[in-house]
């Protein structure tokens, strides 16, 4: 008996260390369950196998307050390059991992968490994949689906309301609108000046995951750490939430509208610049962002709305982030006319 007993436990231990499948992962169609890729040593994808590493931003992408663990696995003998501006350039093999959840009450959001989704983008010969998993209700098996999903959420938000709205996972295709790099599909949030913080890019440069690191690394504020600029704040919001759609590459590029954070033209941005196209969507509004006056601005009216064909971002959202808005009002409010009366 004591002999099955060791051998059943070798087992268990040889399955749980055998780490990222690369067949899996390479292969023309997204596997069927998320235990398939042997991304994590247990069934809630809460142990990350080797060579799976966590990471975090310094500004995550707003998804109706979901809580967000982010996981990068990068194939033995390969790393990423570094990239001043875009995403760093993650060698074929890459799996950028995403999973979101929620806690019935977010202001404790590691008390009776759940998870609701995992998302992967995986770097292919032939360029990045995006594969939408649902968790079940018993949180042992997030199953493959291609079409997405309509979730129910009941939680408390950060600020004492109460939230009761459906969640929407993406579909495949709507996750390359949010990715669309001109004909590629690309990474959002690991580029440089949003993993530039506790050290991050030095550890990943040390542990040969990212190479040819230079010594003076860009970074952006914390959107919501008030010891820094307003302005450099409200960049760093619309950098992350808006630009990867709102970039000359981008899905809404023909808006003539782009919000990266290197961006420094003042119409590009928005300001007192009239919509490419007056519809609904701009409320009766004249320009984007009306200096001095979030009331007439396009963008909060957008950022508010939560009804399909207004609200901004398009997808990814069901809510409206209300600190977003209020920093982005902030900003307009103390926005001078001209750059000369600064």
């Amino acid at each position: 008996m004591r002999a099955i007993l060791l051998c059943v436990m070798f087992l268990v231990t040889a399955c749980s260390k055998s780490g990222p499948n690369m067949q899996v992962i390479l292969a023309d169609k997204p596997a069927a369950t998320l235990a398939d890729y042997g991304l994590f040593e247990d069934v809630s994808a809460n142990i990350p196998a080797e060579r799976v590493q966590a990471y975090d931003l310094v500004n995550p992408l707003f998804t109706d307050y979901a809580d967000k663990h982010r996981f990068v696995f990068i194939p033995q003998g390969k790393s990423a390059k570094y990239h001043a501006v875009d995403a760093l350039d993650f060698p074929v093999g890459t799996v950028l991992v995403k999973t979101f959840g929620y806690a019935p009450d977010l202001r404790s959001p590691d008390v009776d968490a759940y998870k609701v989704e995992t998302r992967l983008l995986i770097h292919k010969t032939d360029g990045w994949v995006a594969a939408p998993y649902v968790w079940n209700k018993e949180q042992t098996e997030a199953k493959y689906a291609p079409v997405g999903a309509r979730l129910q959420i009941q939680a408390i938000a950060p600020d004492g309301e109460n939230l009761d709205f459906t969640y929407g996972v993406p579909n495949a295709n709507q996750c390359k609108t949010c990715h669309q790099s001109g004909h590629d599909v690309l990474p959002i949030g690991p580029k440089a000046r949003n993993l530039n913080h506790n050290g991050q890019l030095e550890k990943w440069n040390a542990q040969g995951f990212l190479s040819a690191l230079p010594k003076d690394l860009p970074t952006v504020p914390p959107t919501q750490d008030m010891s820094f600029p307003l302005n450099a704040r409200a960049r760093a919001y619309l950098d992350i939430n808006c630009a990867h759609c709102h970039k000359p590459d981008g899905s809404a590029s023909n808006s003539g509208l782009m919000l990266e954070w290197g961006e420094t033209d003042r119409t590009r941005i928005g300001i007192n610049k009239h919509p490419t196209a007056a519809g609904r969507g701009s409320g009766g509004l004249l320009t984007v962002i009306t200096p001095g006056n979030p009331d007439t601005s396009i963008m909060v009216h957008r950022m508010q709305s939560v009804e399909p064909g207004i609200a901004m971002p398009e997808l990814g959202r069901t809510l409206s982030h209300k600190e977003g808005v209020v920093l982005i009002r902030e900003w307009i409010a103390v926005m001078p006319e001209t750059e000369t009366e600064k």
